[in-house]
């Protein structure tokens, strides 16, 4: 995780402040246990710490450690708090429980945040294993006020341990700092399984080499973690020059049929975003895939876990500040989630979790045309977008918080962009997701039309190709085909008109629908 900077705040709000006008919570505490959350894409209520404690906060999803166990996923997160007062800690981890990946639960707070003393003033993320009858939690300890950077590394690698994934006891005499040649400064987010090659238990930890600050991922092992022994190894991972990652962050590794992947995310090259590589081996030789990109830079820190028959990608989408379609990309937000799937080649697509579009089957409502403009011809669901002249669109009136749209899309050019457009405006204004056929791309555009976020994806003329979009709130997710994704960030998109686009690119869509959940 990347730790931003942390405004404190003088006043603390003491009237009850709800997490999102988008959201709605149904049932249990305001500190957690047994509330139901409407939500596709949730995000943690307010109040979270109770009525007795003056942290009335709402917040959002930050890095998420998913673990499957006994029927459920346990759906840890960082908390991102929007008023921190001063003198508290942040990012403590909470809980999300789901059976589905569509239904959840919100918990409340699991492990929290320390004191100023120490190590894990802030949270950082971590991972779940299990060990015989115990569980442990392996998470990050960060703590970057000066006082305590006199004498202590500012991150640290931490443990907590439960019985049943619920009661968690930190262990204070555990901890892990950066070895000889490598950075404390930086020096955060295990992944910890268990290595059937080794016959022991390994634990891969984001930092950096010193001196030379180059980006690796450390690996450790133990032969009983209950020891709380662990041993440095060589470095799983280093960043190659062409790659020049400043850290790779939120380390995740899996095999899938034949292949093993590693997964990771960058924040501060020209393609930020979740990576991943894949070998045949877990020590490598690793390679990077032509498109080694999970989704664009709007889902980060992507962590997997499965259910023993598909694996899924649980990132948060991040919202803006300010919160407007102009606003900058800021650290946390909704949780997203996708199902992985796998390639003939071995590479890695994603699709919608099959219980997110259950959700989405039975209700259907009208596409109402608002406005045709330049050389566009409509037929029943059918749209024919003449844009190579000029810019060819038809807007739609709005279909409210949450739906899911799916089409046909068919582009007839080798040039020019072709897609659709949400949050327009009478001022003629609107966020874009288009197929770039030149580039390869699917692209996001603001209402100021500057890119934002962008996958590749390899377009060819006269191919239909089967597009799907889930919608909620201002978070905005396509997937093609079943084997990309897009996640977007569109303030305003359920209250305004949406549309299609097409401009230099002639463009049939058919079989545009939308459905709404029950």
């Amino acid at each position: 995780m990347k730790y931003k900077n942390i405004i404190t705040i003088a006043a603390i709000f003491l009237s009850l402040v709800s997490c999102s006008s988008d959201e709605t919570y149904i049932g249990g505490s305001i500190s957690g246990g047994n509330s139901e959350i409407t939500s596709v894409f949730p995000m943690p209520p307010a109040q979270w710490m109770g009525a007795n404690d003056p942290y009335y906060s709402a917040g959002y999803t930050g890095d998420i450690m998913p673990f499957f166990d006994n029927g459920k996923f346990h759906i840890y997160f960082l908390h991102d708090a929007q008023n921190k007062p001063a003198g508290k800690g942040f990012h403590d981890i909470h809980e999300f429980l789901s059976t589905d990946l569509a239904h959840f639960t919100y918990e409340g707070q699991t492990i929290p945040y320390g004191q100023t003393t120490d190590s894990d003033f802030a949270v950082g993320t971590g991972s779940v294993v299990k060990v015989g009858n115990l569980y442990y939690f392996y998470y990050t300890g960060h703590n970057g006020l000066p006082a305590f950077l006199q004498s202590n590394a500012r991150e640290s690698v931490l443990c907590a341990t439960s019985p049943d994934l619920k009661n968690w006891t930190k262990i204070s005499s555990f901890k892990i700092t950066a070895p000889a040649g490598y950075y404390n400064y930086d020096f955060r987010d295990p992944h910890v399984f268990y290595n059937e090659d080794l016959k022991k238990y390994s634990m891969l930890v984001s930092t950096q080499t010193d001196p030379g600050r180059k980006a690796v991922l450390l690996h450790f092992t133990s032969a009983d973690p209950a020891s709380g022994k662990w041993d440095v190894q060589t470095p799983l991972y280093t960043t190659t020059p062409q790659e020049n990652y400043l850290m790779m962050e939120c380390a995740d590794i899996f095999k899938m049929g034949n292949y093993w992947y590693l997964m990771f995310s960058e924040n501060w090259s020209g393609n930020t975003g979740t990576h991943y590589k894949m070998a045949t081996s877990l020590n490598g030789p690793w390679t990077t895939p032509q498109n080694d990109m999970i989704d664009g830079e709007y889902f980060y820190a992507g962590k997997t876990a499965s259910d023993g028959n598909k694996r899924y990608v649980f990132g948060w989408n991040a919202r803006k500040t300010p919160e407007n379609d102009l606003g900058n990309k800021d650290w946390a937000g909704n949780m997203v989630i996708h199902e992985l799937i796998q390639n003939t080649d071995g590479t890695l697509g994603t699709q919608s979790p099959k219980a997110v579009i259950d959700l989405f089957s039975k209700k259907s409502i009208t596409a109402e045309v608002e406005v045709t403009l330049g050389n566009t011809t409509v037929n029943n669901e059918s749209y024919a977008l003449q844009g190579t002249a000029e810019k060819a669109m038809v807007t739609f009136k709005p279909i409210g918080k949450k739906a899911r749209i799916k089409a046909e899309v068919t582009l007839a050019n080798n040039s020019g962009t072709a897609g659709f457009a949400f949050h327009t405006n009478d001022t003629g204004v609107y966020y874009k997701i288009v197929f770039d056929i030149a580039q390869g791309k699917i692209k996001g555009f603001n209402s100021a039309s500057q890119e934002v976020t962008r996958i590749s994806y390899p377009f060819q003329t006269g191919v239909k190709y089967d597009v799907e979009i889930i919608a909620e709130g201002s978070v905005v997710v396509l997937y093609i085909n079943g084997k990309a994704a897009l996640t977007n960030r569109i303030y305003g998109r359920d209250k305004n008109k949406w549309g299609l686009v097409s401009e230099g690119q002639n463009a049939i869509i058919t079989n545009l629908q939308v459905t709404q959940p029950e």
